[in-house]
């Protein structure tokens, strides 16, 4: 079952799609625009490439685990996903992924002004990863 991460943004998309096991993070993209009609309809052309099965898509929670100034933005998005692909995202706990990101790029030697080019890729890879192993842990035997 291929699984698809959202990383939702108001310029750069990260886009991360699991492998047809379900269990590693493979495809990753940047989809670049502003317009979130034109994401969800890149986002939905990708889900039928890939034969996608479930979506997930990052979710703004403040450190406290309150939702973020952002969370209708991110609702109403979702909202537009699940009709452009027929699917219901799973709304994910995105805190610290970006962070996380970042310092995952700096660690492989990107300077810090070449992270926009992947920092939402790499972000969309840690929340499918998260995802995936909630999953893993989450099913019996």
């Amino acid at each position: 079952m291929r699984i698809m991460a959202i990383d939702y943004g108001d310029a750069r998309t990260g886009v991360a799609i699991s492998d047809p096991t379900g269990l590693l993070a493979g495809y990753t993209t940047v989809i670049q625009s502003r317009k979130s009609e034109v994401v969800a309809a890149e986002v939905a052309r990708l889900a039928k490439e890939h034969g996608v099965e479930e979506l997930v898509m990052g979710f703004p929670r403040n450190m406290d685990g309150t939702e973020g100034p952002r969370a209708e933005l991110y609702r109403t998005f979702a909202r537009q996903l699940e009709e452009a692909v027929g699917l219901t995202p799973v709304l994910w706990d995105e805190r610290r992924t970006t962070i996380e990101a970042h310092a995952i790029l700096h660690t492989g030697g990107k300077k810090m002004k070449d992270h926009k080019k992947s920092v939402d890729a790499v972000a969309a890879t840690l929340i499918l990863e998260g995802y995936l192993t909630r999953k893993r842990l989450s099913q019996p035997g």
